[in-house]
């Protein structure tokens, strides 16, 4: 369980670094997510190999990552309105979210989201972290709340409640998702790489 300890402990500091508004201006946020995101999968492949073996493409896999990230992108949309509707800071803190991509290649964003970023996170959170801490306690129930909420407060630094919000939603449904169809790990993956692209690059809400 150290090196569990140590890569949260790391996911702190670079997520940190990268939206902290006392630091971020100072950093290249896609660039430097990159990296952060392949660093832990690396460090995750390190610390547990063999997770590749739980990721098992197949067009049921595929068309149900598609069906899974439609879900969550329509979970969004509502939750934007409600928001909108119950807090005058909710627009603001969405917009200044979306004031990341200013300036960058959309398309250049939207490769790093769907090959990179998105499969290098759920190969941390869900496929080393939460599945290390499901073990280790015995407990899967635990092990999916217990990550969710780690990889909700990693994003504590923004001091955007938004941004944290979103990351519980949306952390909550992957380890839901993950501690009850385990076979379906490449689905997940692919639901969260397509979300990503969705919600901030072709369908923003």
């Amino acid at each position: 369980m150290k090196r569990v300890h140590y890569t949260i402990w790391l996911a702190f500091v670079l997520w940190t670094i990268m939206f902290s508004p006392f630091t971020a201006p100072y950093v290249n946020f896609w660039w430097m997510m990159t990296g952060s995101a392949l660093t832990l999968s690396v460090l995750a492949t390190l610390f547990r190999p063999g997770w590749w073996r739980e990721v098992k493409w197949s067009l049921s896999n595929i068309l149900l990552g598609i069906g899974i990230a439609a879900v969550l992108w329509g979970i969004f949309w509502v939750g934007d309105k409600v928001s909108v509707w119950m807090f005058d800071f909710a627009r603001p803190q969405v917009n200044s979210i979306y004031g990341m991509k200013e300036g960058e290649s959309p398309w250049l964003l939207a490769i790093l989201m769907l090959v990179l970023i998105g499969p290098a996170e759920e190969v941390f959170w869900r496929g080393y972290v939460q599945r290390t801490i499901s073990e280790h306690w015995k407990d899967a129930n635990m092990g999916a709340v217990v990550t969710t909420a780690i990889y909700a407060l990693v994003h504590a630094g923004s001091c955007n409640f938004m941004l944290i919000m979103a990351a519980l939603v949306a952390g909550a449904v992957w380890g839901a998702l993950y501690r009850f169809f385990l076979n379906r790990f490449a689905a997940i993956i692919l639901s969260h790489s397509l979300w990503d692209v969705a919600v901030f690059i072709f369908f923003p809400i």
